[in-house]
């Protein structure tokens, strides 16, 4: 067996078992792009072994979805099959789990007027809100993974012949999920628990603020009351352990939702929905942006923020340290699930319930009423760099470092 079928092998052992952590008996829905048919198979072949009753194998293609935007009439635009949305739900409410290869290609939409592509994403994120919702309280396992494709290979790596990029992407996919260790399922198990550590370390703190300082960047977000710091791996509403992103680095909790202030630049190029948005700004006033500006992607970002009301507002703080294995590859990924793990970030959209204590049971009126922000949409963008500061206020009203250029000050 040669490495890279080898590493494979440790690779699909990993998401099975970690990631989306399959129980004998269970159905797994697996979307894929047609590209990682490779990683597809032995990922099936791993599942039935496992125990699945039935894996329900997706397929997706770029060129089929290019297609659409090209030669489509106008009104498919603000069309979602109901059906697929409902399908969807059903996996969920029968107890299956569900695995993305997650690679959106950052060219896809290239020369596509931006209004068909926004219209497509809002009749998407209407007709799945039902499904999103079961996302984002839990429902269900859940994981994203990654897997080379040429579109992302080379976006990743220009700098290398065409011919040794998709080898170099495997690479570096195996070191920053850890597949590339001995024991990789061992490897996540101590990564988890110290991602435990600190979320419970930050959840006892309770700061009422978070200020964030840096080039371009002055903002200050208060914190939802009650928040729960999360990150490592999260419970599905059967009690079984899963992670939702492999990789992961990070631990995040719900702003509130009118408490954002100031302003704040982006330190990556963000893949937005099939288009690039890079060295952009948001200005911040009660928690809703009031102004924004981005030298690449300004109407994909604009299109955007139009989504919906929720959609100009935060849905979720994330903090990761410069120094941490996905950053020490110094490289731009293209790949918001990557680039997300190597810097702190925030959400603008819809905030994760579980992120309040006992959010997961509130009502939409409820949660708003809390301070989390509602929205069909949820995309994050990075922020974080060797130069950013981070302080917290603590309920009596002082104020102590958290980040020190980049980095975690140790307490």
């Amino acid at each position: 067996m040669g490495h890279l079928e080898t590493s494979l092998q440790k690779y699909a052992e990993l998401v099975l078992k970690v990631g989306v952590n399959l129980q004998p008996g269970q159905v797994l829905y697996l979307g894929a792009p047609l590209e990682c048919a490779e990683l597809v198979r032995v990922l099936v072949r791993q599942a039935y072994e496992a125990g699945a009753k039935y894996v329900q194998v997706d397929w997706d293609d770029d060129a089929v979805t290019r297609a659409r935007f090209e030669h489509a009439s106008d009104e498919s635009f603000s069309y979602y099959p109901q059906w697929v949305a409902s399908s969807m739900e059903q996996l969920v409410e029968s107890g299956g789990a569900v695995l993305q290869i997650d690679v959106p290609n950052p060219e896809l939409y290239a020369g596509i007027d931006s209004a068909k592509v926004s219209a497509a994403m809002r009749a998407a994120a209407a007709a799945r809100q039902t499904y999103k919702g079961y996302v984002r309280t839990n429902k269900m396992s859940w994981c994203l993974i990654i897997a080379p494709t040429a579109a992302w290979a080379d976006k990743a790596y220009p700098d290398l012949p065409p011919s040794e990029r998709i080898n170099a992407l495997w690479e570096a996919v195996f070191q920053m999920t850890r597949a590339n260790l001995d024991d990789p399922v061992a490897a996540w198990k101590n990564h988890v628990q110290t991602l435990k550590s600190q979320c419970a370390k930050l959840t006892a703190k309770q700061y009422r603020k978070l200020r964030f300082t840096g080039p371009g960047t002055d903002l200050t977000v208060e914190l939802a009351g009650r928040h729960i710091w999360a990150g490592g791996s999260s419970v599905n509403q059967n009690g079984i352990e899963f992670v939702c992103n492999l990789p992961t680095e990070e631990v995040f909790t719900m702003p509130r939702r009118s408490g954002a202030n100031g302003t704040v630049t982006s330190t990556m190029p963000l893949n937005l929905q099939g288009t690039l948005v890079d060295r952009f700004s948001l200005t911040f006033q009660e928690g809703k942006v009031t102004d924004f500006s981005a030298e690449v992607g300004y109407e994909a970002l604009k299109a955007f923020l139009e989504t919906d009301d929720g959609a100009r507002y935060l849905g979720e703080v994330a903090l990761v340290p410069h120094d941490s294995p996905i950053s020490r590859l110094n490289r731009v990924f293209y790949n918001t699930g990557v680039d997300e793990n190597a810097s702190c970030h925030f959400a603008l959209g819809s905030a994760y319930p579980f992120n309040i204590e006992g959010g997961s049971e509130l009502s939409t009126d409820e949660l708003l009423a809390r301070g989390a922000n509602v929205s069909m949409v949820h995309e994050d963008f990075m922020i974080g760099s060797d130069q950013l500061d981070i302080d917290g206020e603590l309920a009596d009203g002082t104020w102590e470092p958290l980040f020190r250029k980049g980095n975690w000050v140790e307490s």
